[in-house]
């Protein structure tokens, strides 16, 4: 559905700030500056974030041909003639008025709508969903894990004639967000999938959090529920007694443990599969005994296919159809890959679905990869879209082309049918197989590129993947590129307004890559970057990377690459201070910016506080720009030395005012590093380094609480022995059995990264739920866990540290610093890369 400008302005109760175009028309939603696609058809809300205003964003869309805008009362009126041609709506609260707008959207539909939410679960059962009953409806439904304040309208949004069943997941994270959400989904069908403590840190306790999600349905028709967990069924039978009343409200319930609308009386795993027997209580069904099987054993898969199969008893899905469907339910793959590729290539792997919605997030991703000077999309037929062939692969076009796609592939007889709708893209092919593609593999010469799979299940596209992904060791670093942009918001949120934040990712950002992470991080509109020596900066500018980049330990030999890749030397000394000034005038180079390092007690590297005259002398040179000055914490993290603390940062402001005063301009100050960004938030000064932080590991409690993961080291088991009572295990025969034991042997050691000290039981790795130890010495390539009476098997995924095992307690085995496992882990550790 479009709308006019003028209908919209009366939807969001907003007022003209200029309408200089009346006619105009709109069909997309952008809320993201980075993230737009269709400049004449998009409204822009200038949303306000943590540290950003959405009115400083304005411009750039503008520049990229958006003309019709929502902002709040912050907008400056005077700026609006810079801006001829446009439409500027202003209302009082923008997301409020996203939420009217999106509300009034969802309205014009008289369609099953399904809401979902809980805990755990959301958007396993969604997609589940999706997979039980496209081949009944044409269904809309929230990409990926879209389900907060923002995902929701963007979500509901998708919403078109086409469309004959809704399935949206709503998410919340503290008390009075649902009632938003609830009137943008309006579900008639609603399904509590379970509860636990993710996201609980807003809410008093578990009782609080049920009662706030409850409140998606207050105008629900059924809700469907698990009624095992004690909170959730009593907190949804006070809500039907109390808050929908005698209203035509309904439950259905399931429950292993009681009574229920589907009683589950017996589930039998064997091998890879569950049957699930129940009984049918709801009143028209006589206490039918039904069952069907699904191709999992794990509980949260039996659980989740509980509900989902309640779902399609309410809608009266054949029983043979929900047997054979649950049958071929398929893992749900919630994150899209980034791996090493053959011919210096970057693969992205989103191979495992393809709808466009799903498409433009998978390009969004793309175009943050940087390393590489051409973008490759392989795409397959987009199933059931509800629109026809022409205006989907219309679509689809436009958006590479707007994504700037340098080259195209795609698999399918539709999207073969539909090529000439390609033709601006500079290099098309197409194939109408995937057999054909296969066949054709080697001619199309994939070199230094980044490539992106997209295709639908029943193309296989990990046949490609298989060719294009360079064969990895099956021991792998898995980095969450989510977690690593929820941790940065974590620090920038409690940055003081105006402060800028450099990113620490020397040592190949602490053993998680370099431009990967470099790439995120300029997506993300970080404002300095830090490496240890240049050839880091040389390698992230050639990957694209255009941020400033201050190098930490810059040397004589690489002051023609610093200046040749725009890299700004950290000076800590006379001597190379001396030599690069030196260096500048032989190069008729001037005001080059650096940055000066003065020790405060650190005692490691800088200028120190009887050296600020000669200092300022030199300094005063015009082949120099003083950027910034900065030193260095010895021990921010630690209560017991706050004191030492406080007078480094006396040292320092005082020295960076006699600075200042000699050099009469202004430059950048920062002396603050992760532990100091809230331990001591008014050293927080022009800028602050964010390190370890952005990884995942912080010092303080309270602070580690609300970071994520990061990092999670992964590897196999080879080959399991029965080793009997009194042999020896590993080189120098270290490790004795005192019983008859199974011992697995793993892939990885300390040629990988993992050090010995923590062979001989020292160390120990995550197996399927078990914390087993390692026996005997670890060798170069291998390791030996004792495994004994776990049920473990060849081949199962061992974790050396990761998510259920910190790599704070590894280092803690090891008697080291989480600093030095994370930078210690092998070049030969293949990164891979994901966001869910």
């Amino acid at each position: 559905m479009n709308y006019q400008v003028a209908q919209i302005e009366k939807i969001v109760n907003g007022k003209f700030l200029i309408n200089e175009n009346p006619a105009g028309i709109i069909e997309h939603l952008l809320l993201d500056s980075r993230k737009l696609l269709f400049p004449a058809s998009s409204i822009f809300f200038a949303l306000n974030g943590p540290r950003r205003n959405g009115n400083s964003f304005i411009k750039e869309v503008y520049n990229k041909g958006v003309r019709n805008f929502v902002v709040d009362e912050s907008f400056e009126v005077t700026e609006i003639k810079a801006y001829t041609g446009s439409n500027f709506l202003q209302v009082k609260d923008v997301l409020a008025a996203l939420h009217l707008l999106v509300a009034h959207h969802r309205a014009q539909f008289n369609i099953p709508v399904i809401g979902i939410t809980g805990s755990n679960g959301k958007t396993i059962v969604k997609e589940w969903l999706y997979q039980l009953l496209q081949e009944d409806y044409t269904i809309v439904r929230s990409p990926k894990s879209y389900n907060s304040q923002i995902g929701v309208p963007l979500s509901v949004w998708q919403m078109n004639e086409a469309h004959t069943l809704a399935i949206f997941e709503a998410g919340i994270s503290q008390p009075g967000e649902m009632q938003q959400l609830e009137k943008i989904i309006q579900p008639g069908i609603g399904v509590f999938t379970s509860i636990g403590d993710a996201h609980s840190e807003g809410f008093l306790n578990i009782r609080q959090k049920v009662n706030e999600k409850l409140k998606l349905f207050v105008h629900s028709g059924l809700l469907i529920y698990g009624a095992d967990n004690p909170d959730v069924n009593a907190g949804v039978n006070t809500f039907a007694n109390n808050v929908r009343g005698v209203d035509d409200f309904k439950l259905f319930s399931w429950s292993s443990k009681g009574a229920a609308s589907l009683q589950i009386i017996s589930i039998e795993k064997k091998h890879d599969q569950a049957i699930i027997t129940a009984i049918d209580h709801r009143a028209a069904n006589n206490n039918q005994s039904i069952s069907i099987t699904i191709p999992f054993t794990d509980d949260a898969s039996v659980q989740n296919a509980i509900t989902c199969w309640s779902v399609l008893l309410h809608l009266q899905t054949d029983a043979a159809v929900i047997r054979k469907r649950m049958l071929q339910l398929r893992t749900v793959e919630m994150r899209l890959e980034l791996k090493q590729g053959i011919n210096n290539c970057s693969v992205i792997n989103d191979s495992y679905s393809a709808d466009i919605n799903s498409l433009t997030i998978a390009l969004d991703f793309l175009v943050q990869q940087q390393q590489h000077p051409n973008r490759t999309v392989i795409l397959s037929d987009i199933l059931q879209s509800g629109k026809s062939s022409v205006d989907l692969y219309n679509e689809v076009a436009a958006i590479l082309e707007q994504k700037k796609v340098n080259r195209f592939i795609g698999i399918g007889p539709e999207i073969f049918k539909c090529r000439d709708a390609f033709k601006t893209i500079p290099q098309i092919i197409f194939f109408s197989s995937i057999a054909e593609f296969m066949q054709q593999f080697f001619s199309l010469h994939f070199y230094n590129e980044t490539v992106l799979l997209k295709g639908a299940r029943i193309f296989e596209f990990e046949q490609i993947s298989h060719l294009l992904e360079e064969k990895v060791h099956q021991t792998v670093l898995e980095i969450n590129l989510n977690s690593v942009t929820h941790n940065l918001k974590e620090y920038q949120q409690l940055l003081k307004p105006g402060v800028k934040l450099m990113a620490m990712v020397k040592a190949f950002s602490y053993g998680s890559g370099g431009f990967e992470i470099a790439n995120l991080l300029q997506f993300h509109k970080v404002d300095y970057l830090a490496v240890a020596f240049a050839d880091e900066g040389v390698e992230l500018r050639r990957a694209g990377i255009s941020l400033p980049i201050l190098v930490l330990n810059p040397e004589e030999t690489t002051f023609d690459l610093m200046v040749q890749y725009n890299l700004e030397p950290e000076l800590y000394s006379f001597s190379i201070l001396s030599s690069f000034r030196q260096y500048l005038q032989q190069s008729g180079v001037s005001n080059y910016p650096v940055h000066i390092k003065l020790d405060t007690g650190m005692h490691r590297l800088g200028f120190e506080a009887k050296e600020l005259a000669e200092l300022s002398k030199l300094l005063l040179s015009t082949v120099f720009k003083v950027q910034s000055v900065f030193s260095h914490l010895a021990a921010s993290d630690e209560p017991e030395h706050d004191a030492f603390t406080k007078s480094q940062a006396d040292e320092f402001l005082e020295s960076c005012g006699s600075l200042q005063k000699t050099l009469g301009y202004s430059f950048i100050r920062h002396i603050a590093n992760t532990s100091s960004i809230h331990r001591h938030p008014g050293l927080q000064l022009d800028m602050v380094r964010l390190g370890i932080g952005l990884y995942g590991i912080d010092h303080e409690d309270g602070m580690q609480a609300k970071l994520k993961n990061v990092s999670t080291l992964k590897t196999t088991i080879s080959q399991i022995k029965q080793v009997a009572a009194g042999e020896s295990v590993g080189y120098g025969r270290k490790g004795f059995v005192t019983h008859d034991a199974v011992i697995a042997t793993v892939r990885i050691g300390y040629a990988d990264g993992y050090a010995r000290i923590l062979s001989n039981g020292a160390g120990k790795m995550w197996v399927n739920g078990n914390l087993v130890p390692v026996i005997g010495n670890i060798c170069m390539d291998m390791t030996m866990l004792d495994i004994t009476g776990t049920g473990i098997r060849e081949g199962d995924e061992v974790i050396v540290f990761g998510e259920p095992l910190p790599v704070s307690d590894l280092a803690i085995w090891a008697k080291t610093i989480p600093y030095e496992i994370l930078t210690g882990i092998s070049q030969r550790v293949k990164r891979v890369y994901y966001e869910e």
